[in-house]
């Protein structure tokens, strides 16, 4: 590798001005180049020229085109281009920039010829200058380990040079050692789930953890409203996420009552009106509202402000902003409690509406 084609940068600094101009001229002629993310080294290319793609398949060995990871400077640069949005966020917020590569459903423009079937493979590499070339490109750019097909990846510029001869290389961008030196984990997160594509330092239970949320719906005895606020948020998750159970995208769902006792079953009526819309809450039985029970959720949804009082009673002041109505307008859910079925069923409306006004919250915009 020529001097001229080295380009080392200090260790946690921002490449210079020109170095980073240099890179992006370099990709947007369709060259390849190599960077480092906090893995392994890779091979760079944009993401949105035929050209280039074919380019970084014949220096890497590879039949196929894909699969290549688009690499971001963070997580705004999928703002609006992805399905289950808000739980793509709670993930990226919390391992971006980092060793975390998502599978998502993208409708992000420049990304057709590295989607397979609408889904596109997303990471924030958690490197300085690579990041800050990253930010620089005006288009898409795909990274894939720096290596010949079925050998190892690099982890210094030295490997990367040795590896690959002058003139398939437009630079490589010296970054020191990889701090990891091993690969991402993979994991695909969208409609249907979310499955673990490739093991890696971020664990699939820790994915789970942060991408679905733990919802606790809190009422008097834990017999009516709640109990059908549970099954309702349940099924409603189910159809937005397209999937058969909630806890395969890390989503908990329980019920309590701030005044209920163990064990007593829900309502006659309000199994009676789930069962008309397809949903079983035979199984059910009551738990009460216990501090370190309310404390373990990510959110807390009351029926009535009464409700909220009582919980925030008995928790710490920081706890507050967790627990809220399940209306969004601030309204309390009326007690059915010994009115006619017609009455519960009328409850069943207002909370689905109540439920299906927070999905956004729990996992994105939905298309109902």
């Amino acid at each position: 590798m020529s001097e001229s084609q080295h380009l080392p940068v200090p260790a946690g600094q921002r490449p210079a001005a020109d170095v980073i101009q240099r890179l992006v001229r370099a990709l947007e002629s369709e060259s390849v180049i190599s960077m480092p993310t906090e893995t392994v080294y890779g091979l760079a290319a944009r993401a949105d020229r035929p050209g280039a793609l074919a380019s970084l398949a014949a220096i890497k060995g590879s039949v196929e085109t894909r699969p290549y990871t688009w690499h971001v400077g963070g997580p705004g640069d999928l703002s609006g281009s992805v399905a289950l949005a808000a739980m793509v966020e709670r993930t990226t917020a919390r391992y971006w920039p980092g060793p975390l590569t998502l599978v998502l459903r993208s409708t992000a423009p420049g990304l057709e010829l590295i989607s397979s079937d609408g889904w596109t493979g997303v990471r924030a590499p958690a490197h300085d200058a690579t990041r800050a070339v990253l930010g620089a490109a005006p288009f898409p750019v795909v990274m894939t380990s720096a290596n010949r097909a079925g050998e190892e990846p690099a982890t210094t510029a030295a490997e990367v040079a040795a590896t690959f001869q002058d003139d398939e290389l437009a630079a490589i961008l010296d970054g020191g050692p990889c701090a990891i030196g091993e690969a991402s984990t993979v994991a695909r997160l969208g409609p249907g789930g979310i499955e673990l594509l490739r093991e890696g330092i971020v664990t699939m239970e820790e994915i789970k953890r942060t991408a679905g949320q733990r919802l606790l719906f809190v009422c008097t005895g834990n017999t009516c409203r709640s109990p059908m606020a549970e099954a309702l948020a349940r099924a409603a998750l189910r159809k937005a996420l397209q999937a058969g159970d909630e806890a395969e995208s890390g989503f908990r769902i329980s019920s309590a009552g701030v005044y209920a006792g163990p064990g007593a079953p829900a309502s006659p009526h309000a199994i009676a009106t789930l069962a008309e819309r397809g949903i079983a809450l035979g199984d059910h039985r009551s738990a009460p509202a216990l501090a370190e029970l309310v404390a373990d959720q990510d959110r807390v949804y009351c029926m009535t402000a009464s409700h909220r009082d009582a919980l925030l009673s008995m928790l710490p002041g920081n706890a507050a902003a967790n627990v809220e109505l399940l209306d969004p307008e601030g309204g309390d859910v009326p007690d059915p409690y010994g009115g006619p079925l017609e009455t519960y069923r009328q409850t069943a409306d207002a909370i689905s509406a109540m439920v299906n006004a927070r999905l956004g919250d729990w996992v994105g915009p939905t298309s109902d």
